[in-house]
């Protein structure tokens, strides 16, 4: 009798400890453990989550912070071997994820269901801050020395899953663009996931994401991979009547232009240069993609809006315009020439012709004004013109509202208007539903 009256004495005290983690109450927390320092080691019943994956789940940093000061173990695994990592990144907790790496978690533990990283799951659930934090981690010194960071971010799951395939399928556009831009494979093949031997682009059709799909051709994703059952991504589209992703895959209409990745000077673009380039590229294959839509019977999906293009016509009346196109502002400097151009001339100069993976080093363009090789892009200082001269000069060219794109071209004047890979990128919440009472999944 008193033996069952000391267990359900011990079930009470357990319950209150979760609730106290899960609500953030610090200093009840605090009295519980100082009391009773075994309370570290107590676990919830049938999930078998210990007060640290509580505490990372439900976001709550301070009690976790003392938890972890406390020694508790960073890395302890629950009853599908998941650590608070994961369960942090599941439920978009940014600031409990970058405060368990910062004590030593370890990014590269697989869990029991699918045997899946927390990379994995960042790219699922589209959590891009945490996704982020993950890939700043993985530049250090243990996971560089012990897998290399291109191998790290091309992990595979259980099923031969990697991150991209993953964010791909559930139209996580902006996880997408983090891990190519952090040179995750866009042609790797999975094996049991979804259908076997799909790339990233068979899984953004199955999943009906034009973002998706529109982002992985910017990359050189390969609209004529086959996957084991023999279909390439336009007939996956077509099979669930996704008529928009079709008709931008469909392998008889022209190509897009693809992001220069191969070229060194492009591998090493600041911020600001990078997104000015991007831009262009996005513009680019959206006035493609106007074309192919308008063919297919398909309503455009905007990406600005025109009082957006009047704005920026008001703006730019008064500056240099590219002496190539004559139609937008000098925006890239060449170095060490100094010349400069437009970002949409600079990407019809790099983007010419699709690059060959084959090739490890190709030949990088010149410089269109003096021939000499290009060794950095840099942004340009915009230099207003006066007035006066812009009032005196009858030579002034009009700024064009209409693309002069044409399909399968690559002419300067191919390249207008402005977009962005950013503006396309929908943020998802990822949140997750049915919590149970500890506030995890």
């Amino acid at each position: 009798m008193g033996q069952r009256l000391s267990c359900a004495t011990q079930q009470r005290e357990d319950k209150a400890l979760f609730l106290a983690v899960a609500s953030g109450e610090l200093e009840l927390v605090e009295a519980m453990v100082d009391e009773d320092p075994s309370l570290f080691e107590q676990t919830t019943g049938y999930d078998n989550l210990s007060p640290l994956h509580v505490a990372a789940a439900n976001g709550r940093i301070q009690v976790l912070s003392m938890l972890l000061d406390r020694s508790c173990k960073v890395d302890v695994l629950n009853r599908q071997k998941q650590t608070p990592l994961m369960l942090a990144v599941m439920h978009g907790k940014t600031g409990c994820a970058e405060k368990l790496i910062h004590a030593g978690a370890n990014i590269l533990m697989f869990d029991s269901i699918r045997r899946r990283t927390c990379l994995h799951y960042a790219a699922y659930y589209g959590h891009t801050d945490c996704l982020k934090a993950i890939l700043s981690a993985a530049h250090s010194t243990p996971v560089a020395d012990s897998w290399g960071f291109a191998r790290f971010v091309n992990i595979r799951d259980g099923n031969g899953a990697t991150p991209l395939h993953l964010a791909a399928r559930h139209r996580q556009s902006e996880c997408l663009h983090a891990l190519l831009d952090n040179g995750a494979l866009v042609c790797a093949s999975t094996g049991g996931y979804g259908y076997p031997g799909s790339t990233p682009l068979h899984m953004a059709a199955r999943g009906g994401s034009l973002d998706c799909v529109r982002m992985l051709l910017s990359w050189g994703a390969d609209r004529l991979q086959l996957d084991s059952s023999g279909k390439i991504p336009f007939t996956v589209a077509l099979k669930r009547k996704y008529k928009a992703c079709a008709a931008l895959l469909d392998p008889s209409s022209a190509a897009p232009l693809v992001w220069p990745s191969p070229l060194k000077f492009i591998s090493e673009l600041n911020q600001e240069a990078k997104a000015l380039l991007e831009k262009a590229l996005l513009e680019a294959n959206r006035e493609r993609e106007k074309t192919l839509l308008k063919e297919a019977d398909m309503p455009p999906s905007p990406l600005h809006s025109e009082s957006e293009d009047d704005n920026i016509s008001s703006e730019t009346s008064d500056v240099e315009l590219c002496c190539i196109c004559f139609d937008q502002v000098c925006t890239i400097e060449v170095r060490p020439c100094g010349h400069q151009m437009c970002a949409h001339c600079t990407l019809a100069l790099c983007c010419h012709k699709k690059p060959d993976p084959a090739t490890a080093c190709p030949s990088g363009p010149v410089c269109p004004f003096c021939r000499g090789a290009i060794v950095q892009l840099l942004v340009a200082k915009i230099n207003k013109r006066s007035v006066t001269e812009v009032e005196s000069s009858p030579m002034k060219p009009r700024r064009s509202r209409k693309s002069n794109f044409s399909e399968g071209s690559s002419s300067f004047k191919g390249l207008s208007a402005m977009g962005s890979f950013g503006r396309i990128a929908g943020r998802n919440s990822g949140k997750i539903t049915d919590e149970k009472q500890w506030g995890v999944s």
